[in-house]
């Protein structure tokens, strides 16, 4: 009778032991949330208690990604970071700008002659935030993730918007990811000649429009996943993710949630 309680107590402790190991290794781990929001970005990465936006999607989407904040108790960003402004990176800006406590924000250097832009401007002012406008390579950390900004070096001739686009790679232990913004042919080029680095996931470029550079990209790269964020699949992109054998996920399906322990990726779509 002894024994069976020593047994039992045993294996009580053992379980309890599982599950502190559980809880921590969850609290250990970084989670990218990637919005459905239609053709448009809006990112966010989480690591415990900090939190990190790409994009901010169109302002019809302020309501959805607000009511996700309030959900998962994100009541700061410690960073915003705006690729390049056209209205379906930077129009739910001022929205979130207004509405959150942003620590400090990272933008493109190409302005643009619009609405959603002078709205963005407006908030700044509103809330006394300088943005950081980043036309080099920079380099940050968040909790235990590294951020690496690959910012355009050059004013593009060619569709200049899109090109400026910041480049981001995230480290996180052993798992990595990038960010492409809507950079296109040139800007991919660039971004091509001077990375060193293979990433596990990839949000695609240009919202998965076929690019003929993305083929050199999956070259160097080597992910094994993909993003696209998107209402539709362009036939030829993918083909070419099927030919490099990346496992594709797009936000037409529902939003994306990657969760990291610095070791294993796992993917749920909504």
């Amino acid at each position: 009778m002894r024994k069976d309680i020593i047994l039992l107590i045993s294996i009580l402790l053992l379980f309890i032991i599982i599950l502190v190991y559980i809880r921590v290794s969850r609290n250990e781990d970084i989670s990218i949330y990637v919005f459905d929001s239609g053709k448009s970005d809006a990112i966010i990465i989480s690591k415990n208690d900090n939190h990190m936006m790409i994009d901010t999607g169109e302002e019809s989407n302020v309501d959805d990604i607000l009511t996700y904040f309030e959900k998962n108790n994100i009541r700061k960003l410690d960073y915003l970071i705006i690729t390049h402004f056209d209205k379906d990176h930077v129009g739910g800006a001022s929205k979130i700008i207004d509405n959150i406590d942003v620590g400090r924000i990272l933008s493109s250097n190409v302005p643009k002659d619009s609405e959603y832009y002078n709205n963005y401007l407006n908030s700044l002012d509103k809330k006394g935030i300088i943005p950081m406008v980043v036309t080099d390579d920079y380099e940050f950390s968040m909790s235990s993730i590294t951020v690496y900004i690959n910012g355009p070096k050059v004013l593009y001739d060619k569709n200049e918007s899109n090109n400026s686009s910041l480049i981001i790679g995230i480290e996180y232990d052993n798992n990595s990811f990038l960010f492409m913004g809507d950079a296109e042919n040139s800007r991919i080029k660039d971004f091509v000649a001077v990375n060193n680095k293979e990433y596990d996931l990839i949000k695609m470029p240009y919202h998965g429009n076929y690019l003929k550079r993305l083929d050199d990209l999956f070259d160097d790269v080597k992910p094994k996943y993909a993003v696209i964020t998107s209402s539709f699949e362009d036939e030829k992109t993918v083909n070419l993710l099927n030919k490099y054998e990346i496992k594709y996920y797009n936000t037409k399906d529902g939003s994306i949630n990657i969760l990291s322990d610095g070791n294993n990726i796992h993917i749920f779509q909504n």
